[in-house]
């Protein structure tokens, strides 16, 4: 197996491509193994979710449209055991399907037909950002306010209670917390974490947002350190 750049000195990644379609998932196998990935491949949401739990992976692409349950449930699922990152993958065009994934705890959504390059690009960024940091680097907790974030467990600690955190929920608040008391535009957002010329729409910041201040604050209705400034956008506040 061809080892990348990306791969060189690191344990190589474990991705589960999850879809019906034998050639679609013979593709993206021999692409991701050529960017030095392992691929195991599951073809219906119940056998996703059987290998979500009893194999460790580090990344999941989930199509929507399965045999015996469909991506969102199995989303749903794996989601109560697990905060692996998700990559939907979906024919469907509308917004509703979009969000509804991400409610479901998806961290990303990619339409068919795609190019696999830009399957490719979405999983080295999420991945490369799960990369631990060093031993040694001061940067492996970062506390702001009474909110702390761990980077080799990739979750946040408020007071004595540990919140699990995915991928995405984890950069939201990283990039927050870096910043306290800057408001960022959702485009601002999205560009940072989903990179230029992401199809995220909008309210894509609002759901990992809301998911955010339920598992972070006392009172989600009136969050006291995910705020928002009305008519612009996000920022955190150093409680």
């Amino acid at each position: 197996m061809a080892v990348s750049k990306l791969t060189e000195g690191y344990e190589i990644m474990k991705i589960l491509v999850v879809d019906d379609e034998n050639i679609l998932v013979k593709g993206l196998k021999f692409n991701l193994e050529q960017e030095g990935y392992q691929v195991i491949a599951a073809y219906d949401g119940e056998e996703a979710v059987r290998l979500a739990h009893d194999d460790s992976v580090d990344l999941i692409l989930l199509d929507l449209m399965l045999p015996k349950i469909d991506g969102f449930t199995a989303c749903r699922q794996i989601r109560a055991f697990s905060n692996v990152p998700i990559i939907m993958l979906t024919a469907k065009s509308e917004d509703v399907d979009k969000i509804l994934g991400l409610e479901y705890g998806a961290d990303d959504y990619i339409t068919k037909p795609f190019n696999v390059r830009e399957v490719t690009a979405r999983i080295k960024a999420i991945l490369r950002r799960l990369n631990p940091a060093p031993k040694g680097d001061s940067g492996k907790i970062m506390v702001s306010g009474a909110i702390t974030l761990d980077y080799n467990f990739r979750r946040a600690t408020v007071g004595e209670r540990h919140v699990e955190l995915t991928s995405k929920e984890f950069d939201l608040l990283e990039l927050l917390m870096k910043n306290p008391d800057k408001v960022y535009t959702r485009e601002q957002l999205l560009e940072s974490l989903w990179g230029m010329g992401s199809p995220s729409e909008a309210r894509t910041i609002d759901v990992h947002m809301r998911r955010l201040r339920e598992k972070l604050e006392d009172n989600p209705a009136e969050p006291k350190y995910l705020k928002t400034k009305w008519g612009v956008g996000y920022y955190y506040k150093e409680a």
